[in-house]
């Protein structure tokens, strides 16, 4: 599996959107998988929930949305000093207090330099027409967004 991800992370590079997004149900082995590539590619996986959550930690709430997003470019910069960024335990950015959107977010990221993320979510349908979820329908924090700019690796 290691494999065929580090293939797909080559052939992203030319694309406007390098944002490949690992799939799976919880405990499938999205952790691990990036633990593995970011062994192989000699990098660091920025754990989004510990790190960001640390920072935002020491500023007041009413701040805290207004500084999420220059962190966490502070915290990509340090984990990705060349083009590949590994992001995990990514909740904290569905967050409603901090007023993200967050694969807007990433796919941003994923403008200057390829992002492998685990998605904390579901994949609804398939690979090409479905639908990216978080958290159930009426939860507060629920999201639901299109594959678009997206390439997607289900982990099963």
């Amino acid at each position: 599996m290691l494999e065929k991800l580090e293939q797909l992370i080559e052939e992203i590079g030319a694309l406007n959107s390098k944002l490949v997004l690992l799939i799976g149900a919880p405990n499938a082995g999205k952790t691990a998988l990036l633990n593995s590539l970011a062994k192989s590619k000699g990098v660091t996986t920025l754990n989004v929930g510990a790190e960001l959550g640390g920072r935002l930690a020491g500023l007041p709430q009413r701040q805290r949305h207004l500084q999420t997003t220059t962190i966490l470019r502070e915290l990509a910069d340090q984990h990705a000093p060349g083009d590949l960024l590994l992001l995990d335990n990514i909740e904290l950015l569905f967050d409603r207090s901090l007023q993200l959107d967050p694969l807007d977010l990433l796919k941003r990221h994923a403008h200057a330099k390829r992002v492998v993320a685990a998605w904390p979510g579901e994949l609804q349908g398939d690979a090409r027409t479905g639908r990216l979820t978080y958290a159930d329908m009426g939860h507060p924090e629920h999201q639901d967004y299109s594959l678009a700019g997206v390439v997607p690796f289900e982990i099963q």
